[in-house]
């Protein structure tokens, strides 16, 4: 496997439940318009943002490892030097793929996700990819 392979982001977005860390109620917010598009494509969306209670009509909460329920996919919207400590929370849950969204590279959190047998997208875009495979 690698960062970015084709296959893995299909399997990506073959998730039902994405984790969305730093996900924003401002809807000026590219994670808001993202989320609310991914939403309304049949995705379940969970925020992961500790300054949040709700977004998009779902309970925040404030670390990945809060979430009650199993993830599917993790997606970030934070700096690229935050991403790497929400990567390895991701392998602690168990989560299947992380996407690191444009302008978000952490090749060392990459690396150990890989390792981890995660699939990876990074420094992309989950809705353009999503529009590609429609």
């Amino acid at each position: 496997m690698q960062v970015n392979d084709p296959e893995s982001i299909a399997r990506m977005l073959e998730a039902r439940i994405i984790a969305v860390v730093g996900l924003s109620s401002d809807p000026s917010r590219a994670s808001h318009s993202v989320s609310r598009y991914m939403q309304s494509n049949g995705y379940r969306i969970i925020p992961i943002n500790p300054n949040e209670t709700s977004v998009l009509g779902e309970k925040a909460y404030p670390l990945l490892e809060n979430v009650p329920e199993k993830i599917d996919l993790v997606d970030i919207y934070r700096r690229s030097e935050e991403a790497g400590r929400h990567v390895d929370e991701a392998i602690r849950i168990g989560a299947r793929g992380v996407w690191l969204q444009e302008g978000v590279v952490d090749e060392d959190a990459a690396r150990r996700a890989l390792e981890a047998g995660l699939d990876v997208a990074m420094d992309r875009c989950i809705l353009k990819e999503h529009l590609k495979l429609r």
